[in-house]
């Protein structure tokens, strides 16, 4: 994850904190939104359980108002990112998971999200 955080934070400008938050948010939305291949990709991230599970605890997540990637996108935005952070953020994360879990996985996990692979 470490490796993960500090590419977004040359990349993409956002402190390690809010980088971290933003990457268990998107990681939990692949889980709870994807196929089961989601979880081979979420297991080839070093301490994505834990960023999920930090993303998880804070708070409404999983009972969100908005479904979909509009309410990851809210959810994004309520920690204090804009679209091109987001944008950022959602390229580096899926670029890392390429390199981890490979394309094909990747793939088939934003392909099955409606909406998905206009973000990333």
């Amino acid at each position: 994850m470490d490796e993960l955080i500090a590419r977004i934070t040359a990349n993409v400008g956002t402190d390690p904190e809010t980088a971290k938050k933003a990457v268990g948010l998107i990681l939990a939305f692949l889980e709870k939104e994807g196929p089961a291949k989601a979880s081979e990709l979420i297991a080839s991230i070093p301490g994505a359980e834990a960023a999920i599970a930090e993303a998880k605890s804070g708070g409404g997540f999983l009972s969100g108002l908005m479904p979909g990637v509009m309410g990851l996108g809210s959810k994004l935005m309520g920690a204090g990112l804009g679209m091109s952070e987001i944008s950022g953020i959602s390229k580096e994360t899926i670029a890392f998971a390429r390199e981890k879990a490979g394309s094909e996985a990747v793939d088939e996990v934003v392909n099955s999200i409606p909406g998905l692979s206009q973000f990333v």
